[in-house]
């Protein structure tokens, strides 16, 4: 792993931002792994200024999403499609025909699953996936567990993670219950990934990822396990 620590979620946002565009640049039809949560939101900010600028062209560009909560409709303020729309899509000039995220309206969540992860593999290879590290150790919604998933597949969630997501929500009880989310093993298939950790919360899961060991119960040390992982946090996620 590659790791930067950055003074500021500025300085973290810029640098993330500076790695996707130069991909973008040299392969105008890349393929973008992306993710949501607050810590990606300066990122597609800075991406998003960027294509303004005229800077960038997301014309041809794919993107496949982490995950989604489930059950929930698109059109649902706090799901992931419509985070996505509102922090990335709508602001550059990206086909939205081009952009998948999990379906948490399916009736058949483990279809569903399937179905993506076969839209994943229709794309070849993810140039570059963009990670966020929750509290817990988390990646996508892959939570600490005996055995992890490899593929696409429907995931409940952990209180810690529920209760760390209930600040987006009107109440504890509106926050879903499951996910559908991919695996560990189609997360790795990217060619390349960034994963981006700030504030002193994430300090404890980022020093399990670092330390170069596989541990279920940090999920995002299977990282260890790529050739290409760039880590970037702010002080306050690395001391």
């Amino acid at each position: 792993m590659k790791l930067v620590v950055c003074k500021s979620y500025e300085e973290m946002s810029e640098k993330a931002a500076a790695i996707v565009a130069e991909i973008v640049k040299a392969k105008p039809d890349c393929v973008l792994g992306l993710a949501t949560g607050s810590t990606p939101v300066g990122t597609y900010s800075k991406l998003a200024e960027m294509c303004d600028a005229g800077e960038l062209d997301f014309s041809r560009v794919k993107s496949v999403n982490l995950d989604e909560y489930y059950p929930i409709s698109p059109d649902n303020d706090q799901s992931y499609r419509y985070f996505m729309n509102e922090k990335l899509f709508d602001k550059i000039n990206i086909d939205k025909a081009n952009t998948y995220v999990p379906d948490g309206s399916a009736a058949d969540p483990d279809k569903a699953c399937a179905d993506y992860e076969k839209i994943v593999d229709s794309m070849g290879q993810v140039d570059i996936q963009i990670l966020g590290i929750g509290q817990n150790g988390h990646i996508g919604f892959n939570e600490p567990a005996d055995k992890l998933y490899p593929l696409t597949h429907v995931t409940g969630l952990t209180e810690s993670t529920i209760n760390a997501n209930a600040r987006f929500f009107n109440s504890i009880d509106e926050v879903p219950t499951k996910a559908l989310t991919m695996g560990i093993g189609t997360i790795l298939r990217a060619k390349k990934i960034i994963i981006l950790a700030n504030g002193a919360a994430k300090r404890d899961a980022v020093r399990k990822m670092l330390d170069g060991m596989l541990d279920c119960s940090c999920p995002a040390s299977m990282l260890n396990l790529h050739s290409d992982v760039v880590v970037i946090c702010d002080e306050a996620a690395y001391n």
